[in-house]
């Protein structure tokens, strides 16, 4: 696991990170205090990669604005 600070990952390496943490939690080979660790850092980079994912939707929407087609998401559940 690297200890380089969420906010300057990637979203890949935010991912790469998370998926790290969620299979040390899941194996449970860590002590009690490592694993509040782990899952405190697991948040911050759920967190993370979730704000990059709407920045990125931001950006395609404003390129769709831009070119004239159409704005938001909806759903596909009810269409």
């Amino acid at each position: 696991m690297t200890d380089k600070p969420v906010a300057e990952m990637s979203f890949e390496e935010a991912m790469a990170a998370l998926e790290q943490v969620v299979g040390q939690l899941e194996r449970g080979d860590v002590a009690l205090e490592a694993s509040i660790a782990l899952y405190e850092r697991g948040a911050a980079l759920k967190a993370h990669c979730a704000d990059k994912l709407k920045a990125a939707e931001a950006k395609v929407e404003i390129i769709r604005a831009q070119e004239g087609r159409a704005v938001g998401t909806s759903p596909a559940e009810g269409m």
